[in-house]
């Protein structure tokens, strides 16, 4: 049996912008299913009805998945998303779009390990790292 880690990330009303920034960055297919749209519609207080109950961005074998139901989120620096890629052309691409209305921890460059490497944090707070290494 194959095993996939997949990163589910929490926010607090910011789900479906943050879930559209990274479908724009990062391509794929995107789904999104409010709360209002779900089972537990009945349930939850009716103001929570446009919140996003549960989403996934899938792009070949990555997939993100987030949604708003975790009150009070706290951001911290113990998690990283490392995205890994086989070209140049694609982690330049992609580390320029996700680093909009964020901070650039450290710029591409070539390291010792033989990959182009960079960090950000995004706009929504959540940290990437870029690996791009020529196999």
């Amino acid at each position: 049996m194959a095993t996939q880690l997949n990163p589910y990330i929490h926010f607090n009303g910011k789900c479906r912008e943050a879930m559209i920034f990274y479908h724009n960055c990062l391509g794929g297919e995107l789904s999104m299913q409010k709360v209002s749209e779900s089972p537990m519609a009945a349930q939850m207080p009716s103001e929570m009805g446009g919140n996003i109950m549960h989403s996934s961005l899938t792009r070949e074998a990555v997939v993100i998945m987030a949604s708003d139901m975790c009150t009070n989120p706290i951001k911290g620096n113990d998690v990283t998303l490392c995205l890994n890629f086989n070209n140049d052309e694609d982690v330049n691409l992609i580390f320029n779009k996700l680093s909009e209305g964020g901070q650039v921890k450290t710029q591409l460059h070539q390291t010792f390990w033989g990959a182009t490497y960079g960090e950000i944090t995004d706009k929504f707070g959540i940290n990437w790292m870029f690996n791009s290494s020529k196999n």
